[in-house]
């Protein structure tokens, strides 16, 4: 062993000292976030924004909860609202403000109706009539024993999203399922359907594949090279595989080297208030899942969770029996304080509510979006 290798009992002191002090941060003190006070309405946008790399904007939906996707499609309309009046421009959209998009289930139908590209070369559809979409199909989209949906053209998707392709989104996408084919994982990207055709899948097979229960959907890629026995994927929160995406996605992202360069938004599916039957418990064991992310992300990110990482979550939604009651159930949700997930720790009540936290986080995409126009350097590079 070369004389530099040999242990000694500096080293071992130091190696014990270095993983105190991992131990500490990440696993029982993680620095607690401090929040930046509501001042007014809103949050002031700087007129001439600093320089520098800037952030990745990530864009991350469940697919579970009690709202099945309702109270994200609430959270994203609202999130508009406030991109529109912040940047004073009435045709802002949500996918004018992120770079990346990840959703499972109705969180992934939810992404490519945001994300697709219309014949306008605009998004397909605005966070509103996203809601609309949305709420007027639920039942359809979460029964997935009836085949209509999931037919070509003629269903739901097809007719929304015609012959419309992954590698068509306007931003790079992420939307999970699982392929019996192979026992394995699938994630549909916009970035693999750029490099290669047997990764390009339309976009109405790919919400059916994200959607579909225990029931499988046969679906091929547009060049028919690829084919796949898809059911859902069960990835009732994405926001790890759309960080790990981007830091890994040297090509699209090249300057995105760790949590400190990404700004992230994770949308929850609404925490049940009503005591589950036996049926639902497999639900409620995904939710759990779901929470296990947000808490190991959130630890990830330390220090820096205070506005680079935000979950929004209705706790104890209590969604109602009609389109409209459910509706007004994920929008009362917003009037809700924020709850934060500390590994270890449990929950805590934040002083701010859902929609001010949004308000907020619309006030930092605002910063970014500003900080681009001014910077030489590009933080994004899309295929």
């Amino acid at each position: 062993m070369a004389a530099w290798m040999k242990p000694s009992v500096d080293m071992e002191k130091l190696s014990y000292e270095i993983f105190s002090i991992l131990e500490t941060k990440f696993l029982f003190g993680c620095d607690d976030a401090k929040l930046i006070p509501i001042s007014g309405t809103s949050p002031e946008t700087p007129s001439k924004p600093s320089g520098g790399s800037g952030k990745v904007r990530i864009l991350s939906i469940d697919g579970g909860g009690a709202s099945d996707g309702l109270f994200a499609a609430v959270s994203l309309a609202r999130l508009e609202t406030f991109l529109c009046r912040l940047s004073g421009d009435p045709s802002a959209r949500i996918a004018d403000f992120f770079d990346l998009a990840a959703g499972s289930g109705p969180g992934g139908v939810l992404t490519a109706l945001l994300f697709s590209r219309g014949s306008d070369g605009r998004p397909l559809f605005s966070a509103d009539e996203a809601l609309e979409f949305l709420a007027e199909n639920q039942r359809k989209i979460s029964n997935t024993s009836k085949k209509g949906i999931f037919g070509k053209r003629s269903g739901i998707f097809g007719r929304i999203f015609e012959d419309r392709t992954v590698r068509e989104a306007l931003k790079p996408m992420l939307i999970p399922c699982h392929d019996l084919e192979t026992g394995a994982g699938m994630m549909f990207s916009r970035a693999d359907a750029v490099e290669m055709d047997g990764y390009d899948f339309f976009m109405r097979d790919v919400c059916a594949a994200t959607c579909a229960g225990d029931q499988a959907i046969g679906m091929r890629s547009v060049d028919g090279r690829s084919k796949i026995s898809a059911v859902g994927a069960g990835v009732e929160n994405p926001t790890a595989a759309a960080i790990t995406h981007v830091l890994n996605n040297k090509q699209e992202f090249p300057r995105a080297n760790g949590v400190e360069d990404l700004l992230v938004l994770s949308l929850g599916g609404g925490r049940r208030a009503s005591p589950p039957s036996k049926a639902k418990l497999a639900k409620i064991a995904a939710d759990g899942a779901a929470d296990m992310v947000d808490q190991a992300v959130a630890m990830a990110f330390g220090h820096n969770r205070a506005m680079n990482y935000v979950r929004i979550e209705a706790n104890g939604l209590k969604a109602g029996k009609t389109r409209e009651a459910k509706v007004v159930a994920a929008e009362v949700a917003l009037t809700e304080r924020n709850v934060e997930l500390v590994l270890f720790r449990g929950s805590k009540l934040l002083e701010q509510t859902n929609a001010e936290r949004l308000e907020l986080f619309a006030g930092e995409l605002i910063r970014e979006h500003e900080r681009r126009k001014w910077s030489t350097e590009p933080t994004v590079l899309i295929k």
